[in-house]
């Protein structure tokens, strides 16, 4: 009887034994499952930073210093909607003969075809409490021409709030950022 109680305490010690061994494989599979998740949403709100920014300096020469005035951009900014043509006077076929059919605003032209988009989160930080992402521009000297460049940043742990601290605190996890403040590119160090 004796042995029989034995067998069964040790049976459920291995069987718990085993639990923790499956939870410790398991909760850094679960956490980079959902890091990577979350990572590509705020991947996708960066990629619009980008693009924005790129609209803004195509018709400002510069980029925006800050989320609200890129949203202003975007409710206000308005894109020609360009009709070109050949001229039919040119053999070549290399004049072309431009004409303003109207404007569209620039959240029309980046996102119109995108269902339910809201042009007032994209200041704000997927999975966090509403915070909003770091971003700054300003103009650089590269080879003896001032540069502007931007950067927009998404900390890592805002996006992944709520997650294993310990195992966002692990450096192979990174804040995710568009842009340099030190390098005239619009790269993502996701890319």
């Amino acid at each position: 009887m004796k042995i029989r109680i034995l067998q069964i305490v040790l049976l459920l010690g291995i069987a718990y034994l085993g639990y923790l061994l499956w939870e410790t494989i398991q909760t850094p599979v679960r956490f980079n499952r959902e890091k990577d998740e979350r990572a590509a949403l705020v991947v996708q709100n960066l990629k619009d930073i980008r693009s924005v920014q790129q609209m803004y300096r195509s018709l400002n020469d510069t980029f925006a210093n800050n989320l609200d005035s890129l949203i202003k951009f975007m409710h206000q900014g308005q894109i020609p909607v360009v009709k070109l043509t050949y001229d039919p006077t040119d053999t070549t076929l290399t004049k072309t003969i431009s004409d303003t059919l109207g404007y569209i605003s620039v959240a029309d032209s980046l996102f119109g075809r995108r269902p339910n988009f809201k042009v007032e989160n994209l200041k704000y930080i997927p999975f966090s409490d509403k915070e909003k992402f770091t971003m700054e521009a300003g103009r650089i000297n590269k080879g003896g021409v001032m540069v502007p460049v931007f950067m927009a940043m998404a900390r890592k742990e805002d996006y992944l709030d709520g997650l294993d601290k310990n195992l966002i605190r692990n450096p192979s996890v990174k804040d995710l950022i568009v842009g340099s403040m030190s390098e005239p590119t619009i790269d993502g160090n996701w890319e």
